[in-house]
């Protein structure tokens, strides 16, 4: 009677340990530069966000330049960008198997030249270098091009031609635009656009009811303007969704700004970047909401780390973390205990183990080879 006690004590433990670690296994989705490299596009890794190590490497799907990807809602699709300049770039949506560990098709569409811009000296749709997505619509910031594509989607999820495209115009002859990113609002109202070669984050009323050929995003308007030669970049909500961080790529600022019915007030600004590189990139709140990171290249690379004040939105920098080189896009996981970053020209992605209590990180001996890494998404294991 006691060792069959002792067998079902067993059992029950390694089964408690089976189903603990499999609710701590995420999938992970790495998005690359195929471009002077031998990456073949999107790579899916188990990851397990406890112990923060990667269990395998799934699947890899064929994509061009993918080096912004993001999960449709419900997870079952990804979207990526194809950044190019030369008549290859758009988008494509990419759907997952049931298990969601590899591609099973996708679809491509263009954001290039129209029959409107043949006569511009810059290509439409040129260099989307960000993506984001609901059950309706994917929206592109196209750099080069300095406009914004609209796509929608049909009821699979399947990206359909695009259906919008708003250009941007320079504050000057010598000044053109640079579309860098765009969120919605936390209301899910309006839609912002970093211009970084305008120095301004634009505002947009999102219609995602819009009737066949209607206008989806409308109302355009200056929501924002930083300093000029700042150049912003990537922006983030609070938690809470009053108040919104905005990273600038040139100047190295971090820009706090309350948010309001669709209104963006500065509150503060602070440096972030320690380098004086002029290539600052990402930027994430931690889940908990009390810790704000921020990457930087070119010079001193690494992360700097913020404390958000919970009432005033404000940041405190408490640390600096150096990483490998280029540290562009990186991605936390949903428990909070890993953060990790995606080191361009070193071909890895580092694994840093976050202290939840100070916001401090500390490298790990977990590090991830593949070639030209430039985004980090993670999704739920089934």
């Amino acid at each position: 009677m006691r060792k069959l006690q002792t067998f079902l004590t067993i059992v029950f433990a390694l089964l408690t340990f089976i189903t603990f670690a499999q609710n701590n296994n995420l999938m992970m989705y790495v998005g690359t530069y195929t471009e002077d490299s031998n990456s073949k596009g999107i790579y899916i890794y188990y990851f397990n966000q406890e112990y923060g190590t990667v269990i395998g490497l799934l699947s890899s799907a064929i994509a061009t330049n993918p080096s912004f990807i993001t999960l449709s809602p419900d997870g079952k699709h990804l979207y990526a960008v194809s950044e190019y300049n030369n008549g290859l770039q758009g988008a494509h949506s990419l759907h997952l198997s049931e298990n969601k560990s590899k591609v099973e098709y996708f679809v491509f569409h263009s954001t290039a030249l129209k029959e409107s811009y043949k006569e511009e000296p810059k290509q439409a749709g040129a260099d989307p270098c960000h993506i984001v997505a609901d059950d309706k619509y994917v929206i592109t910031a196209n750099y080069t091009g300095g406009d914004i594509s609209v796509f929608s989607l049909d009821a699979k999820g399947r990206l359909q031609p695009e259906v919008q495209n708003i250009a941007f115009e320079g504050k000057t002859p010598e000044r053109v635009a640079h579309i860098h990113c765009i969120i919605p609002t936390p209301d899910k109202k309006y839609i912002l656009a970093t211009d970084l070669g305008n120095d301004r984050v634009y505002r947009f009323r999102y219609n995602k009811k819009a009737r066949k050929n209607a206008e989806v995003l409308t109302a355009q308007r200056v929501a924002y303007e930083v300093s000029d030669g700042q150049g912003p970049r990537h922006l983030t909500f609070s938690k809470d969704g009053r108040f919104a961080y905005l990273i600038n790529e040139l100047g190295g600022e971090c820009v706090v700004l309350s948010y309001r019915k669709g209104k963006l007030k500065e509150v503060q600004r602070i440096m972030a970047d320690e380098g004086g590189g002029r290539g600052s990139a990402d930027i994430h709140i931690s889940p908990d909401g009390r810790f704000l990171y921020t990457s930087h290249r070119l010079k001193k690379d690494g992360i700097a780390i913020f404390a958000i004040d919970p009432e005033k939105g404000t940041l405190s920098k408490i640390g600096y973390q150096h990483t490998g080189i280029h540290p562009r896009n990186f991605g936390i996981t949903p428990n909070g205990k890993y953060l990790l970053v995606a080191c361009r020209d070193d071909n890895k992605i580092q694994v840093f183990e976050r202290n939840e209590a100070t916001g401090e990180l500390t490298e790990t001996a977990q590090v991830i080879e593949v070639d030209r890494p430039t985004c980090i998404v993670f999704g739920k294991s089934n």
